[in-house]
């Protein structure tokens, strides 16, 4: 064992030459640098996902308060400007709320078509399956 390392190396040594410690060692040792790369891959995969969540997430928050406004908006100025204008009181709510409703509707579609791009991290589960697949391989 060298005395910078905590883990011996044995990729030069024949691996006839090795005892069976030695040779449970270094398959722990790639075993375990074999995990944190699958891990560090699916990190990488899932950052893109995880963005396309946020924004649609942050597309339902704005319909949400959207749909605040709509309360709120449709007992105020723009149900009262129609009526100034003529309209019956019942049709100038349901003009100002269908609009708002519109606007929802709207915003909602857009978040669910953000929310529908993620995806499964396809190529970390290939290289996880060929592992898997020449770990057993070799045993």
């Amino acid at each position: 064992m060298s005395p910078t390392t905590d883990a011996p190396t044995f990729a030069s040594a024949d691996p006839q030459e090795l005892s069976l410690g030695q040779l449970l060692v270094s398959a722990t040792r790639d075993i375990s640098g074999l995990v944190r790369d699958e891990v560090a891959l699916a990190k990488a995969e899932l950052r893109d996902d995880v963005k396309a969540i946020a924004r649609g997430s942050g597309m339902f928050a704005a319909a949400a308060i959207f749909a605040l406004l709509v309360i709120i908006m449709l007992s105020a100025a723009f149900a009262y400007g129609l009526v100034a204008l003529g309209l019956h009181p019942a049709v100038a709510f349901l003009i100002v709320a269908g609009t708002y409703l519109l606007i929802c509707g709207i915003l909602a579609l857009i978040g669910i078509k953000q929310v529908k791009k993620v995806s499964p991290p396809e190529r970390t589960i290939e290289t996880t399956k060929e592992s898997v697949a020449a770990l057993r391989g070799g045993a």
